[in-house]
């Protein structure tokens, strides 16, 4: 669905929590600059990292850090720091992360998963969610082959925006769209889904935030509210709940003049689901 650009308020957002998954650090791919201007208008007592941060696979081909993606890490810090909780919950690009699931660093918790607990007491399964992708679970030779055809179709991406800029125009995802429009895709996106919320009914929980799948969504799966965050490589986005206990899909639009899309109401999201 369209959202309508805002003029970015000095106001600073204050959240109960955000969900934030799949920046892809040290991949030209990764909007690790528009990533920094979002974290600049929002503030949470809990920051959930939900995996895939760091893209570890890309690294070992061949390293790209730019001095913005480590800004990212040093802000995420710096947060820690001034008293935000954040938890790290590493996905399969950033499983080396896993090694250390269980410990502490000051405020910083890495887990392999965790249960969010929502201000009006619902409580929220939260993991990365390659889990429960069969293509990485039992061929990951398959999945490494669709990363480097994913890397490509995101090349693609990265120089039909440049031309989009040149004329005026916004950020559109190509890659996205084709992940909307064909039919493998779509099935692939509602079997995973399925398979997440009989993942947090088993073990008792109301709701499931992941990421994994780049493909933002919160709905009403029978019993089970699903939520994914999305990513920072195609759609810009994040979720955030509110000090009421609701959650919200924040898209944020890379800038081009300086231009803030607001977070869309629970009632539209499960209208464009």
């Amino acid at each position: 669905m369209p959202v309508t650009p805002l003029t970015p308020s000095p106001e600073v957002k204050h959240y109960r929590a955000l969900f934030i998954s799949d920046i892809h650090l040290g991949t030209k791919a990764s909007q690790a600059a528009a990533f920094l201007e979002f974290l600049k208008t929002v503030e949470a007592e809990k920051i959930y990292l939900v995996g895939d941060i760091v893209d570890f696979w890309r690294i070992r081909r061949g390293v790209y850090w730019p001095q913005y993606h480590n800004d990212v890490l040093q802000k995420l810090l710096r947060r820690a720091r001034k008293g935000t909780e954040l938890i790290v919950i590493p996905g399969n690009h950033d499983e080396v992360l896993r090694d250390y699931c269980g410990a502490s660093f000051g405020a910083i918790r890495v887990e392999r998963d965790t249960i969010h607990e929502a201000a009006d007491g619902k409580r929220y399964l939260v993991m990365h969610g390659d889990e429960f992708d069969v293509v990485v679970r039992y061929a990951k030779w398959i999945a490494f082959l669709g990363d480097g055809a994913y890397n490509f179709a995101l090349w693609i991406n990265t120089h039909f925006n440049t031309m989009r800029r040149w004329f005026g125009l916004p950020y559109w995802s190509l890659s996205a769209y084709l992940k909307h429009k064909v039919k493998r895709a779509v099935n692939y996106i509602g079997e995973f889904e399925a398979a997440l919320v009989q993942e947090a009914a088993r073990r008792g929980t109301q709701g499931v935030i992941c990421g994994h799948i780049h493909h933002a969504a919160k709905r009403q799966i029978g019993e089970v509210t699903y939520i994914n965050t999305g990513d920072w490589v195609e759609s810009c986005t994040a979720v955030a709940e509110t000090q009421a206990g609701t959650f919200e899909i924040i898209r944020w639009t890379p800038a081009i003049s300086g231009v803030r899309p607001p977070a869309i109401p629970d009632k539209e999201l499960e209208a464009a689901a």
